[in-house]
C-alpha cells in the first residue's frame, strides 16, 4: 500500500509541476473534439450572410475564438486542477485523460 500512495505523490508532484502544459493540453484537445460542433454552430447563425462576408467572419471568429479558449480556458484549469492533493492529483488526470479518450473514439 506504501508503495503505491508513494507512486501516486510522485507522479502528482510530478504533475503540479507541469499543470500549465497539462491544462493547455487538456483545453486543446477539448477544442480539437468540439471544434467541429462548434464551427457548425457558428456556420448555421452564419449561414443567410453572402459568401464573400460569411468566409472571413468565420475565420475571424474561429481564430479569435480558439485563441480566447486557449489564453482564458486554461488558467481556470490550473486553479480547478490544483485544488487536488498529491494523493488525488494522478488518478483525477488519468480519469480525465480515459474520458478524453473515450470522447475521442466514439467520435
Amino acid at each position: 500500500m506504501d508503495l503505491v500512495l508513494d507512486l501516486l505523490s510522485t507522479v502528482s508532484r510530478w504533475s503540479r509541476s507541469n499543470l500549465s502544459e497539462i491544462s493547455l493540453a487538456l483545453v486543446g484537445c477539448l477544442l480539437v473534439l468540439f471544434g467541429t460542433d462548434l464551427k457548425a454552430w457558428v456556420e448555421q447563425r452564419l449561414g443567410n450572410i453572402a459568401g464573400a462576408l460569411r468566409i472571413p467572419m468565420m475565420a475571424l471568429l474561429v481564430l479569435i475564438g480558439s485563441g480566447a479558449a486557449l489564453i482564458y480556458a486554461t488558467p481556470w484549469v490550473v486553479r480547478g486542477l490544483s485544488q487536488f492533493n498529491n494523493y488525488a492529483l494522478a488518478p483525477v488526470l488519468l480519469v480525465v485523460l480515459v474520458l478524453l479518450g473515450v470522447v475521442a473514439d466514439r467520435r
